[in-house]
């Protein structure tokens, strides 16, 4: 039995907010060694306090976006639901700071059937909010579901 929403449970509009997770300086470290990305703009704190906007190192947007899937499925929102996720556009408005507690707020804006009857389609706006609600990522991603 899977607890996710399956397509025709999603409703246009409706928005569900899932728990939070701090961002630490561990999870960037770790992030930089499985990527391979070591910008100074993650991992050098002098680089980032002298030559940034932010005065601070920030984590990866990579790392936001990959944070903001496992909050997905640690909701249960898509747990034995999903048969692919098709697509993403990620925009990342803000910075996330060492420290920050980010949630997710998900709301369906499209839905669409497929050629087969056991399949549907939707896009879903996932805004990752910090702490001080700031929107620190505006993605839509489109995923299929189970009917």
């Amino acid at each position: 039995m899977s607890r996710g929403k399956r397509y025709n449970d999603w409703v246009i509009g409706e928005t569900i907010t899932t728990s939070g997770r701090t961002v630490t300086e561990s999870d960037v470290t770790r992030f930089a060694g499985l990527s391979g990305d070591y910008n100074q703009l993650h991992t050098d704190a002098e680089f980032a306090k002298k030559n940034t906007p932010y005065g601070e190192r920030i984590a990866h947007g990579a790392l936001t976006f990959s944070i903001a899937t496992g909050l997905m499925d640690h909701s249960g929102l898509i747990e034995g639901v999903v048969v692919g996720f098709l697509g993403a556009n990620l925009k990342w408005p803000a910075p996330v700071l060492f420290g920050d507690t980010i949630h997710l707020e998900v709301t369906a804006v499209d839905k669409k059937p497929t050629k087969n009857p056991k399949r549907g389609i939707v896009t879903l706006n996932v805004k990752v909010v910090n702490q001080n609600d700031v929107v620190v990522g505006d993605e839509d991603w489109t995923i299929m579901f189970v009917v």
